[in-house]
C-alpha cells in the first residue's frame, strides 16, 4: 500500500524564491538542524578560477553551475553549455547540476522499499519524479577559495522535501592545473534505513565554436555535432539497459547500437537517451574535440557505475552524466535486481565519490 498522503500546505515564496510549503506525504523541517540562512542579494555566480578553468556556481540555485570555461589557444572558450541570467533561477536550465539523492527518474513517484511504497511529487513531464530532491533549495557554502568551493544541504532544516526521508549531502568544487573535480557526499541523518544515489549531471557543448559563432553559422539552431567535426565520444562500457520511456525494465544486457560508444565516435544527430554500466576499471570517459585539438578525460570513481548519455535532437549540447544507479534503480532494487547501483544507507552512514574532467590541449 503506498503511504498515506498527508494535507498539503499551500505553498509560498521565500524571500529568494525557494517553494517553502510540504508535498503530500513529504518530510516537515524539524527543530533539530538550523535553518538554512538564505542567500542575499541577487543570484549571481560564484565564479573558480585556475590557469587552464573558469567555472561558475550557483549555491543559491541547487548548487550548480553555470558555466565550464576552457582556455584554448589564448581564448576562453564554453566546454559545458553556458546559462544566460535568465536561467539563474533553474538549476536544470544550467550548465551542470548535482542529483541527491537520487538519479534520473522514479516512474510515477513510486519508491518502493521493503514492502512499503512512498508517492514522491511528479515533477517531470512525463509524470515521473526526476533529478533528486536539492536543486529547489539554495545550499550552504561551507568553505571557499579561489579554486574550491564547498557546499551543504540538510533536509532537516527544509520543507517539502521530495523525499520520503531525512539526509545530508555535500557538493565540492574543485580545480587543480588542467583539472575540475567533482566530489559529492551523501549520508542517512533518518533513524531508519533508505535506499539511495547521486550523480551529476554536465552538458558539454557539442562545438567548441563561440556562441555567436554556432548561431551564426546555423540557423534555426542546428549544432554543428551531427557532422565528423563536431564532439566525439568514448565511453568505456559493456553493457546498457532496455528502456521504456527512459527507466530500465530489467537488468543490464546488450548495449542498444544507437547508445553504443565502446570505440572513439561521433556524438551524432540520433536521439540517445541510455544508460550504460559495467565500465572499465581505469578508463576514463573520453571527448574529444577534432576541430579545436581539445580532449577531455572524466575519470570516475568507483561508486559512479553507470553514465547516462543523453543526446537531444537539434541542441548545442549533449549531456554524459556520472551517476551510481540506473534510472528507475529503486524499483528494480525493491525487487531484487543485481547490478542497479542502487545502495541502502543506514542511520548515520555515509557514501561518497568523485569525478574529474581534464582538459588537454
Amino acid at each position: 500500500m503506498i503511504q498515506p498522503s498527508a494535507p498539503v500546505v499551500p505553498a509560498a515564496v521565500g524571500a529568494i524564491g525557494v517553494p517553502v510549503g510540504r508535498w503530500p506525504g513529504g518530510v516537515i523541517a524539524t527543530d533539530a538542524v538550523e535553518p538554512q540562512a538564505a542567500v542575499p542579494g541577487p543570484r549571481l555566480p560564484t565564479v573558480l578560477r585556475s590557469d587552464v578553468w573558469q567555472v561558475g556556481v550557483l549555491p543559491a540555485t541547487g548548487g550548480a553551475l553555470t558555466h565550464g570555461r576552457v582556455l584554448v589557444d589564448g581564448t576562453w572558450r564554453d566546454l559545458l553549455r553556458p546559462t544566460g541570467p535568465a536561467g539563474f533561477l533553474a538549476a536544470e536550465r544550467c550548465a551542470s547540476f548535482p542529483l541527491v539523492p537520487w538519479s534520473n527518474r522514479i516512474v510515477d513517484g513510486v519508491l518502493p522499499f521493503r514492502g512499503r511504497r512512498w508517492r514522491l511529487s511528479r515533477n517531470a513531464a512525463d509524470g515521473t519524479a526526476i533529478h533528486g530532491a536539492g536543486l529547489g533549495y539554495p545550499w550552504r557554502v561551507d568553505a571557499q577559495s579561489p579554486t574550491r568551493l564547498d557546499l551543504s544541504l540538510d533536509s532537516r532544516a527544509l520543507i517539502g522535501v521530495n523525499f520520503p526521508w531525512r539526509f545530508r549531502a555535500t557538493v565540492s568544487y574543485a580545480l587543480h592545473g588542467p583539472s575540475l573535480t567533482v566530489g559529492t557526499t551523501l549520508e542517512n541523518v533518518d533513524d531508519e534505513p533508505f535506499p539511495a544515489g547521486f550523480g551529476h549531471h554536465p552538458y558539454f557543448r557539442r562545438s567548441l565554436e563561440t556562441w555567436h559563432e554556432e548561431r551564426t553559422a546555423r540557423p534555426h539552431g542546428r549544432p554543428a555535432a551531427a557532422s565528423a567535426s563536431g564532439a566525439h565520444l568514448q565511453v568505456p562500457a559493456g553493457r546498457g539497459y532496455a528502456l521504456d520511456r527512459a527507466v530500465a525494465v530489467g537488468p543490464s544486457g546488450a548495449i542498444p547500437p544507437h547508445a553504443d560508444y565502446t570505440d572513439l565516435r561521433p556524438v551524432g544527430a540520433e536521439f540517445v537517451n541510455d544508460v550504460l554500466t559495467r565500465l572499465t576499471p581505469g578508463e576514463p570517459v573520453r571527448i574529444v574535440y577534432p576541430e579545436s585539438g581539445v580532449e577531455v578525460l572524466v575519470d570516475l570513481d568507483e561508486i559512479y557505475s553507470h553514465v547516462v548519455v543523453y543526446v537531444p535532437r537539434n541542441r548545442a549540447s549533449f549531456a554524459v552524466e556520472p551517476v551510481t544507479h540506473v534510472n528507475g534503480g529503486f524499483a528494480l532494487h525493491d525487487a531484487g535486481v543485481r547490478g542497479t547501483g542502487v545502495f541502502v544507507l543506514e542511520p548515520g552512514e555515509r557514501r561518497a565519490g568523485s569525478f574529474r574532467m581534464t582538459v588537454r590541449v
